[in-house]
């Protein structure tokens, strides 16, 4: 508990950080755009590459374990998108938004030293099956839906091409896998670049990410939309992974508590800068992101508790 605590520390000063700089007006709310801006194009896809690139991916995937995770996830991603679509009434845009955020983690900044806490050296392989399942699957589907909103009337084909081909975060995950897959190494001064690059990355999207929470009026309807995708992503996630992994598949016992650990983790914040970038329920998603954070104080704790004892 307290070990959480003080990692989550860095991640809420950042936050709170920003959202004091905007009520202050230290910063003017137009700021924020460049930061994303910024964090889209830049530093989020060069973290991206050096984490990707860096992962045994031939040593250490599991068929069964990524199938399966990979399943939870998309089934979690399609609920929460037909729901929103279907009783929230929500546009495409705004529905994937949604989705994408009740199935994506903070892999980056919590994942990699939690999971290193937990389970020291053997956490490697199901964090680099978990990210490449949802950076790469299910961050990429979220980012072709949340760019139906600014591309009314295009083909489902065409959305998919330009979301794929044209988002810098896709483009950095594929190079990355192609890499990592090839048994490559970095070169070390690129290495390097890419590392100081992406380090300013979880800053400038938490900063903004603070900055949205001052410059946003946090109505009933929005505490409403982010109770229920933190909700989905703190306890529905882990429990439909622990039911695939365990119950359906029988995966190794280790496997299967670190997939619900990493399921339990909050909601990836640079989910916030992409629903910025196409306009797609911004407000509501950096509203989830920053509870769910909030509440997995507690909630990763709890579920460590839970399946590690």
């Amino acid at each position: 508990m307290i070990r959480f605590v003080l990692l989550s520390l860095p991640i809420f000063g950042v936050v709170a950080l920003g959202w004091a700089a905007v009520r202050t007006r230290v910063v003017k709310p137009d700021a924020l755009d460049a930061l994303g801006a910024f964090s889209f194009r830049f530093g989020l896809p060069a973290l991206v590459l050096l984490l990707i690139a860096g992962q045994p991916i031939r040593e250490s995937f599991d068929a069964t374990f990524y199938a399966g995770y990979l399943g939870s996830g998309a089934l979690v991603f399609a609920l929460v998108l037909g729901l929103s679509r279907a009783f929230a009434g929500q546009p495409l845009g705004a529905a994937g938004a949604r989705a994408t955020t009740a199935a994506v983690s903070n892999l980056g900044f919590l994942g990699l030293p939690l999971m290193l806490a937990f389970f020291g050296n053997r956490a490697a392989g199901p964090l680099a099956m978990a990210i490449l399942a949802e950076v790469m699957v299910l961050l990429s589907v979220g980012g072709v839906l949340m760019s139906a909103s600014s591309r009314d009337g295009a083909s489902v084909g065409r959305l998919v091409l330009r979301g794929t081909v044209l988002n810098p975060i896709v483009a950095a995950i594929v190079l990355g896998a192609a890499i990592a897959a090839a048994g490559l190494s970095l070169p070390e001064p690129i290495g390097h670049f890419l590392g100081f690059l992406g380090g300013a990355a979880g800053p400038t999207a938490l900063f903004a990410l603070g900055g949205a929470l001052a410059a946003q009026r946090l109505d009933r309807a929005t505490m409403l939309a982010a109770s229920g995708i933190t909700a989905a992503k703190l306890a529905l996630y882990p429990a439909v992974v622990w039911c695939v992994l365990d119950r359906l598949l029988a995966v190794e016992h280790v496997l299967v508590q670190a997939g619900v650990l990493i399921a339990a983790l909050p909601s990836a914040g640079n989910i916030y800068v992409m629903a910025q970038r196409y306009g797609a329920d911004a407000e509501r998603v950096a509203a989830a992101i920053a509870l769910s954070t909030l509440v997995s104080v507690i909630s990763v704790p709890v579920m460590a508790w839970l399946v590690l004892r």
